[in-house]
């Protein structure tokens, strides 16, 4: 795609410098800018680069002063980062705009979708599956039966949708998830052979939760595995069954939450977090990456560490950690004496 100078300023309400009619269809970082390119300037850091740059358009900010020649074309807006981001969402939404059903793919007969939708080559969905209204389904896509799809949604390739799964409106789900397996349930005999546990329950996604890839999020022993609405979880992350975590909370990449935790709203959880199963940690917890956390946590509490403790007694704790050697060094003097 390619847009020119005078369709950016339109889009951002901006005022040109330059050639109006330039055209780019890329983008870059200031320092590496080509020819067709387009790029920002929001950081002082980064002035020196707009002298050099080889990108076709910038965008900067009004009170930008130039104090040597530019071959760029200049976009002046009031705020050149958010402008930026904003020019970037419009251009996502564009590139991201795909409409019809592609060939081949298996639609049930019993499924039914809304308007503007876009069903990718290869697409699977199963019997009594409903898809609402804008939904985009990219190629590779597994959708399994009875599954709720609601409006403004985008699950992009090679994601598995597994049966009784219901995702609310304007989910993202990225490549690779798997949604709606198994749980890990097993049950040993008196010979001490582990016995499957049906797992008969499912997933529920609720409204503007955003999932990375690769990410799996187990169905229910029976009931539900409840992400609820704002919720944005990031690459790799492992959520075991009967886990419900509440409204607006993140959480980062390769973290492992057990079964049956329920983990409160507006939480921040660092990557490489391990979370026993059966305990409850409230609203507003923040964890420090690499953490492990195997009891009950209040509302607002900070921690670090594995077993973790509170933020500020992992500091203090630390100082004594990394002064171990010397203080060995010192018993053993006074055990001589």
């Amino acid at each position: 795609m390619k847009f020119t100078a005078s369709q950016i300023a339109g889009i951002l309400d901006g005022e040109i410098i330059g050639n109006p009619d330039v055209e780019v269809s890329k983008l870059s970082k200031i320092e590496e800018g080509t020819e067709g390119s387009l790029t920002f300037l929001a950081n002082p850091k980064y002035t020196s680069y707009i002298y050099s740059t080889k990108a076709s358009i910038t965008i900067v900010n009004k009170t930008f002063d130039a104090e040597h020649n530019i071959s760029t074309t200049l976009i002046l807006v009031e705020d050149a980062y958010k402008s930026f981001s904003k020019l970037l969402e419009y251009y996502n939404q564009v590139k991201l705009n795909k409409t019809g059903i592609e060939q081949p793919v298996y639609i049930a007969d019993s499924a039914t979708y809304g308007a503007d939708h876009y069903i990718g080559a290869f697409a699977y969905i199963g019997e009594n599956v409903s898809i609402g209204e804008n939904v985009k389904i990219y190629p590779n896509v597994y959708i399994g039966a009875n599954s709720k799809i609601d409006d403004n949604v985008t699950i992009f390739p090679g994601t598995q949708i597994q049966s009784e799964t219901v995702i609310g409106k304007n989910c993202i789900i990225h490549s690779g998830c798997v949604i709606g397996a198994d749980g890990f349930g097993f049950s040993p005999d008196q010979d001490g052979h582990y016995q499957k546990v049906p797992q008969t329950g499912n997933v529920i996604l609720g409204n503007s939760v955003e999932i990375g890839a690769g990410t799996t999020i187990d169905r229910a022993t029976l009931g539900s595995t409840t992400i609820k609405d704002g919720v944005k979880l990031d690459n790799q992350i492992q959520i075991a069954h009967n886990v419900e975590i509440g409204e607006d909370t993140v959480i980062a990449a390769q973290t492992g939450i057990a079964g049956s935790t329920k983990i409160g709203k507006n939480c921040i959880i660092g990557g490489q977090v391990g979370i026993v199963g059966h305990i409850t940690i409230g609203d507003r917890v923040k964890i420090q990456a690499q953490s492990g956390i195997g009891r009950n946590v209040k509302d607002d509490e900070v921690l670090q560490g594995s077993p973790a403790l509170s933020y500020g007694d992992f500091n203090k704790s630390y100082v004594h950690f990394k002064n171990l050697p010397k203080l060995v060094d010192r018993i053993d003097q006074l055990e001589k004496k």
